[in-house]
């Protein structure tokens, strides 16, 4: 995967148009404030050019799998946290699930992922206890509230 700044404004907000994915689809992808100015950085170190690469590996190309986790020292650091199952694919499910714990509907995140079918979205979500009583509280709130819908024994 390559991250190309190819931009489009979407009111205040960017989104990323991202490059040829796996299934050979361009997708957007938001640019959460924390790694904006990493990207805008990125973006001046390749002149603008919008099919440039932001990140390559050490030889120009893509970033291989083997040169990331030798560079984030993965298996070193999936041992101190004593969490040697941990693969790296894991965290998209992490951060797929975050991104609809704050809400973004799923049709939306099936779009962010880059899936073809809803049902491999859903595969990727794991809602935990918390946001599965929130839900419960949202509906009860609902329920009671004068938008909700009425209710009559029958």
């Amino acid at each position: 995967m390559g991250l190309r700044p190819s931009f489009t404004r979407y009111g205040s907000n960017r989104e990323k148009r991202g490059p040829r994915t796996k299934g050979k689809r361009a997708r957007n992808v938001p640019l959460i404030e924390d790694i904006r100015d990493l990207v805008v950085e990125r973006i001046h170190a390749v002149n603008n050019e919008p099919d440039a690469r932001l990140f390559s590996g050490p030889k120009g190309g893509r970033i291989q799998t083997g040169v990331l986790r030798d560079a984030t020292h993965w298996d070193q650091v999936v041992v101190a946290l004593g969490l040697e199952q941990l693969r790296r694919h894991d965290l998209r499910h992490t951060g797929l699930t975050w991104i609809a714990d704050a809400g973004v509907p799923v049709h939306h995140l099936k779009d962010i992922a880059g899936h073809a079918d809803l049902s491999t979205t859903q595969r990727y979500l794991h809602p935990s206890g918390q946001s599965i009583a929130d839900a419960g509280q949202l509906l009860s709130n609902n329920l009671r509230s004068r938008r909700g819908p009425v209710l009559k024994v029958v």
